[in-house]
């Protein structure tokens, strides 16, 4: 089976050893076992925790996930029951498992981009016919209602998208969602919420596709909203007989997750208030100085996100998004994501959600080196 080269991953594997200011990370500042552990209750719940881990046999554990865990995740859902959960390694494991319970090849998928790699390539290796539709800056990274509508036809077995949406930071709200839904002629939608619940307003915090439509599936894991990537754990939630069909091919590639992994994201999850509070206050710290950063900067626009963890910045400079960040992360060891990588040139990805006062200094060394450069 031919697949594309991965361009984000292969960008990450060959230059992100040789950051020395990594603005290409999205993650939210990722927490210790300490601090998930504090977070997660007093010295006493500590101990009684270390007392289980030091007596777990480390078997597979439960092979779908356990019962704490599905019943954790239940709870940042409205209608959904354990059976309509499946326990996955990462999102990335999980939107993989989608495709191929759902997507075969004459199939026609609908992604809508920017977004993860895996939501274009991999049906298309499949043999789907994959159409794109390419979000706008002048219509603040948001899908164009009518211009869905003409990509669907009767064909149409899937249309994917990430919400909030990686790498701009756009939030399709729930009146938009509905009407997505309303014109998608029976197609399944499949999000990817890894960022959801980390937004600038209530306004924009959004239901989950799942609890919208009887054929939506979400998507979602610890990485991103929960600042633990090192807990490869994500999870599928849809009706029953998907699951169904998600497991069927699960079991060639999964069995389970870690039981540690498992632990932990239980611990995570049934804490979710506490660690979305800690990483909305450092995704604001961060979006402050983004914002202040844009007002003195002439080379540099970008629609300010409303969600998720990154920032989608358009430059002015005449050379390509590769080219300028070779350039510039040999000349100054700052690093960004090209746009390219999201099949958009004349772009920047920016993750702005870590430490405060080395993206100020980041943002004004970039500021100078573009300076020398234009």
């Amino acid at each position: 089976m031919h697949i594309d080269k991965f361009k984000v991953e292969e960008w990450f594997n060959e230059y992100e050893p040789k950051a020395k200011y990594n603005l290409a990370d999205i993650c939210i500042d990722s927490m210790s076992i300490k601090e998930l552990l504090e977070i997660g209750g007093n010295e006493e719940g500590r101990s009684f925790v270390l007392k289980e881990l030091y007596n777990k046999k480390l078997g597979y554990g439960d092979i779908q996930g356990s019962q704490r865990l599905k019943e954790a995740i239940l709870s940042m859902y409205n209608s959904q029951t354990l059976e309509n959960i499946t326990v996955t390694h990462g999102a990335i494991g999980a939107n993989e498992l989608v495709y191929k319970a759902l997507v075969e090849k004459g199939d026609e998928v609908i992604s809508i981009l920017p977004a993860y790699q895996q939501h274009y390539s991999i049906p298309e290796s499949l043999g789907a016919n994959v159409k794109k539709l390419l979000l706008k800056p002048e219509n603040n990274w948001l899908p164009d209602i009518n211009e869905l509508k003409s990509l669907i036809s009767p064909k149409t077995k899937l249309i994917s998208m990430t919400n909030p949406n990686n790498p701009t930071g756009s939030v399709i709200t729930d009146d938009l969602m509905k009407e997505i839904i309303s014109v998608s002629n029976g197609a399944y939608i499949l999000v990817d919420e890894v960022y959801r619940g980390i937004v600038s307003d209530e306004k924009y915090n959004t239901t989950s596709i799942a609890d919208l439509y009887e054929k939506g599936i979400s998507t979602s894991s610890l990485s991103k909203a929960f600042s633990l990537a090192g807990l490869r754990v994500g999870w599928v939630v849809t009706s029953k007989n998907v699951i169904n069909n998600i497991n069927h091919h699960r079991e060639y590639n999964t069995i389970s997750v870690s039981i540690l992994d498992d632990y932990f994201a239980s611990i995570a999850i049934e804490n979710k208030e506490k660690i979305f509070e800690r990483n909305i206050i450092k995704r604001e710290k961060g979006l402050e100085i983004l914002k202040d950063w844009l007002k003195t900067e002439s080379h540099i626009s970008c629609v300010i996100p409303n969600g998720a963890t990154s920032a989608f910045i358009h430059y002015d400079l005449e050379m390509s998004s590769y080219d300028l960040c070779k350039k510039l992360l040999k000349d100054t060891g700052i690093l960004f994501l090209p746009g390219e990588t999201l099949e958009m040139d004349k772009f920047l990805r920016m993750g702005y959600c870590n430490n405060p006062e080395k993206l100020k200094i980041t943002l004004n060394l970039f500021s100078d080196w573009m300076k020398n450069n234009s």
